[in-house]
């Protein structure tokens, strides 16, 4: 997204020199100090940055006047996220601005460089490609890129994620019968029969020499029109031109224009998704609850074209300050903007965002917050799609709650378990041996907790070794203090029996640490049936299926995700070994990871078989290459 230069009209930033707060174990000698170090701040505007006692950066926030902001966290009670906030912050620094919009820019900059833990963040791994056209080749073909270019290509979107767009790329080209094969033009015009697509009539078949070039490009124009938004100037288009065939009774001509027409206006929902591209009216809404939800409708012409909607489990506490920050991280992700976004309640830097928008837009974009009329109802309706989003997923929430209760009593707990944390070790006989460990925080994967270890002290296969390695490492990092392996579990879970469970408890013991530590048993059909004590005592599951199917969840995902590593670690292997074989690309690398598995079972493997699995040339190579043979 871009934006102006900081401070570009009236001279460059500055950080303000403050002395540093010396450290104290006495929390209200902490917040004194910052307290006062606050006091000491400016009434000017700027950003701030709460630090924690590694130095971390745990919050980024903006204010018209510094001093007045920063020490209204030191005084006074607050709402429990911002309480909890404060009690790890052990210093801050502060950057003083010239404008309250430049602190908005600075905000956001910040934001998106540190994705700070108490700020509340949109999901930053949300794909919005493009569709791109090089206008200078004879025959110009569209294709799905990450990015936009400073180049003479033509950009379209952004739209939705990869799959959606290359769907879309595909579904239009079809309506137009323009090629998705992969054939090269005009070199190709004329050499071979035309493939599939043209006997099944999904295109022209400009491959063969009866079509022109300027034919081509009027339907590359066509897509264009398309591609912009602007479907129903095409349809329009079209039909005068079908209407003018009619009317000189070429009705030939007439007929294939109809057809046209009737296959663009079959394009359903492709066409809402690129039309949501190019809304003029965005209305905001949220919801705030258990789980809360933020979203946005995409209205063209006061037609609802699109939604987009995100689940967050952290509260929205500050409703006017937190929708300021998503509206940016969410335009900023997006990388399209309407010409009106409304928003449900009055932010203080509306203002700012319109300028900042308009700026990134290259155009005029209003930030609003209606009152009455058409615009209040259209956000109104998407305050009604967040609270609906937001109650299905809490429902959700509260079964899983539900079965979480229910597992405390199976087990006998005092509380339900609200982290579980499980271990699975994965290798292929004494090669690549790893061990994962996943989350699950109130019965939901936390995958930004995920653990991969890979062996460093077991070299060969000892499932019972391994596990103790894999666990010992994850407790020893959390008594060395390190916050990424912070808290320990409710309820560890192992896969294996009661020998694994045991070899996970020996070692937390071995720790001075006391955990709840079970294995999960499977059935013939590799199925989880049982959790089992480090002493053999087995505990039934299978009669309350919300328990099973939650422990049978736990056991997959960490399975899936041990073997994932393990393979990746393989896949590694093995191509490293298959890089000085000439004639052993990617692709023959891979075919021969899916016959063999490993470099051992190649280097093993004869002629005939290698010839089996890859061309015999190929085979010819890799077996040259071990075994130095004609």
């Amino acid at each position: 997204m871009r934006s102006a230069p900081l401070g570009a009209a009236r001279g460059p930033l500055f950080y303000l020199p403050l002395r540093e707060v010396a450290a104290t174990e006495n929390a209200d000698g902490r917040i004194s100090a910052l307290r006062e170090k606050a006091n000491a701040l400016p009434l000017l505007p700027g950003v701030y940055i709460m630090k924690d006692s590694r130095g971390e950066v745990i919050y980024v926030g903006k204010a018209k006047a510094l001093k007045n902001r920063v020490t209204s966290y030191f005084r006074g009670e607050h709402l429990p996220k911002v309480a909890a906030m404060v009690a790890k912050v052990e210093d801050f620094d502060v950057i003083v601005v010239n404008s309250e919009f430049e602190a908005l820019v600075l905000e956001n900059s910040l934001i998106k460089r540190h994705r700070p833990h108490y700020n509340i963040l949109l999901k930053d791994d949300k794909g919005y490609p493009f569709i791109r056209l090089d206008t200078e080749k004879e025959y110009p073909v569209f294709t799905l890129v990450n990015k936009t270019a400073k180049d003479s290509a033509k950009y379209y979107g952004p739209f939705g994620g990869r799959a959606q767009t290359k769907d879309i790329i595909d579904t239009v080209c079809k309506a137009l019968k323009l090629p998705t094969c992969s054939r090269k033009f005009p070199r190709d015009i004329g050499k071979e029969r035309p493939c599939l697509n043209y006997h099944m009539g999904a295109c022209a078949g400009w491959c063969l020499s009866a079509l022109s070039s300027e034919a081509y490009r009027r339907a590359i124009d066509e897509a264009e029109l398309i591609f912009s938004g602007k479907t129903k100037e095409l349809t329009s288009r079209l039909t005068e031109q079908m209407e003018a065939a009619s009317e000189e009774m070429r009705f030939e001509a007439a007929a294939a224009l109809r057809d046209r027409i009737r296959a663009i206006e079959g394009l359903g929902n492709r066409q809402r998704v690129i039309s949501a591209v190019y809304a003029d009216t965005d209305a905001v809404g949220f919801y705030r609850g258990a789980r809360s939800c933020f979203s946005v409708l995409h209205f063209v012409g006061g037609d609802l074209a699109a939604k987009d909607f995100e689940l967050m489990d952290e509260p929205l506490e500050d409703d006017a300050e937190a929708l300021s920050g998503l509206v940016r991280q969410y335009y900023s992700q997006r990388g399209a903007w309407p010409k009106f976004i409304l928003l449900p309640v009055e932010v203080e830097d509306g203002d700012a965002l319109s300028r900042l928008f308009s700026e990134a837009a290259g155009r005029k974009v209003s930030v609003e917050t209606p009152r009455r009329g058409d615009r209040l109802r259209l956000v109104e309706s998407a305050m009604t799609n967040a609270r609906e989003e937001g109650e299905r997923a809490a429902t959700a929430a509260q079964k899983t709650l539900k079965t979480l209760e229910w597992l405390q009593r199976t087990l006998g707990l005092d509380a339900a378990p609200e982290r579980i944390e499980a271990f699975d070790v994965s290798n292929l006989g004494d090669e690549g041996i790893v061990a994962a460990m996943t989350v699950f925080v109130r019965g939901r994967p936390l995958k930004r907790d995920y653990r991969k270890f890979k062996m460093k002290e077991i070299t060969a296969q000892d499932d019972y070794g391994s596990m103790r390695e894999a666990v010992g490492r994850r407790l020893q990092r959390y008594l060395d203090g390190d916050e990424k392996f912070a808290p320990l579990p409710d309820l560890l879970l192992i896969d294996g029996g009661a020998v694994h469970a045991a070899a996970a408890r020996d070692v937390a013991v071995s720790l001075g640490l006391q955990l709840l530590i079970y294995g999960m048993v499977k059935d013939d059909r590799h199925r989880t049936r049982a959790l089992v004590t480090p002493d053999g005592e087995e505990i039934g599951i299978s009669a309350n299926p919300a328990v099973f199917a939650l422990i049978g969840t736990i056991q997959e995902e960490t399975h899936r995700f041990a073997i994932e590593y393990q393979r990746s670690l393989r896949s590694a292997k093995l191509h490293s070994e298959l890089d000085g074989i000439k004639g052993v690309g990617a692709k023959r690398k891979a075919e021969l990871m899916k016959a063999f598995g490993t470099v051992k079972a190649i280097k093993a493997a004869t002629l005939d078989e290698l010839a089996a699995a890859v061309p015999k040339n190929t085979a010819e190579a890799v077996y040259r290459h071990y075994h130095g043979e004609e």
